[in-house]
């Protein structure tokens, strides 16, 4: 049995992924600083597998190499050495990182410079790193590959392009040595279909989905679209969401590929290649919850586009993966979560 590093997996993403790996049968051990997470995120996913045995947890951050290097140690020396790494450990908030982008440099970057490093120190040489379509340029040329040119817009999306770079000079460096996968996500939403686990921001979220389950709920009075003369027929901006459960069978296909293959870098988009509106996504959720979502526009927010759309056929093609969960899935699933669990993990 293959043990693999989560770094962030009591996150969103992360949680719903190592509750696919665990019921893959691999081993993982997760660390996590838990700055915007809860541990009770893994003690749910404890809940929904009978493989609780193969997982394990160390409180930490990245940016403390000597952390890493113990934690490493410390497994190599209970013969459970690390095969492979799934990334996600960072911020993420695209607005806050326009407001504070030194933060997000240190933690994304040097972070991610200290796991490559302790990871090359151990001889693991296998990740899979949670990206983001937030590094392509603004474009018309829809829907997006991965071939489309790079430029982000905000400093987040700077973070994960320079993070792409660097994994992109290891594999330049050392071709017959890494095998990397980065995948770009578009819009996860929704939650685990059992309501155990889901998204919980903490303090008050920047997501548009999110925002609308806490305004159903109560804690939000009204919605705040940001812009309605965006150029879509609706006027406001238009967005691939994905559930997060198709989002966490990526990350197993990926994995698996690299592991089954020689070593190589390779990148896959993550989204269903269909585009869904701010309004339409308001108006799903109301249809199938059956609870009203007042809201208001206002400005443009400083760092968003106009329409991002995902070109998923390079993951279709490579890994035999395609999203399995519709819109008005993603709408019941996140509001069972958020409905059963008013206020997260807490």
């Amino acid at each position: 049995m293959k043990s693999i590093l989560v770094t962030g997996g009591c996150g969103f993403i992360g949680s719903h992924t190592c509750l696919e790996l665990l019921e893959r049968n691999f081993k993982i051990v997760v660390i996590d600083s838990l700055v915007n997470s809860s541990p009770l995120a893994l003690e749910r996913v404890k809940k929904l597998t009978n493989k609780v045995k193969n997982l394990s947890f160390y409180k930490g951050d990245l940016r403390d190499i000597n952390f890493l290097r113990e934690v490493f140690f410390r497994l190599k020396d209970e013969n459970n050495s690390i095969s492979g790494v799934v990334h996600f450990a960072g911020l993420k908030a695209v607005g806050e990182s326009c407001y504070e982008p030194l933060r997000y440099w240190d933690n994304n970057v040097n972070g991610t410079i200290n796991l490559i490093r302790v990871m090359e120190e151990n001889n693991c040489k296998t990740i899979v790193f949670s990206s983001s379509a937030t590094i392509y340029k603004v474009t018309n040329n829809l829907p997006i590959k991965e071939s489309a040119e790079i430029q982000s817009i905000n400093p987040y999306g700077s973070t994960k392009l320079v993070i792409e770079q660097l994994l992109n000079d290891l594999a330049i460096n050392s071709p017959q040595e890494w095998r990397i996968s980065s995948l770009r996500y578009f819009n996860p939403i929704g939650a685990h279909p059992s309501g155990l686990i889901g998204e919980n921001p903490l303090g008050k979220p920047t997501n548009i989905f999110p925002l609308i389950m806490q305004v159903g709920i109560g804690r939000i009075k009204k919605l705040q679209i940001f812009g309605n003369d965006w150029e879509t027929f609706d006027g406001t901006g238009v967005r691939d969401y994905i559930h997060v459960s198709d989002i966490a069978e990526a990350h197993f296909l990926a994995l698996e590929f690299l592991l089954e293959h020689k070593p190589q870098i390779i990148n896959f988009n993550l989204g269903t290649a269909k585009g869904t509106s701010v309004l339409e996504l308001i108006n799903m959720f109301q249809e199938v919850t059956k609870i009203k979502i007042p809201y208001e526009f206002t400005d443009r927010r400083k760092g968003d586009s106009c329409t991002v759309i995902a070109d998923n056929s390079k993951a279709f093609l490579d890994l035999n993966w395609k999203p399995k969960r519709s819109l008005s899935e993603m709408c019941c699933d996140g509001w069972r979560w958020q409905s059963n669990n008013p206020s997260g993990y807490l």
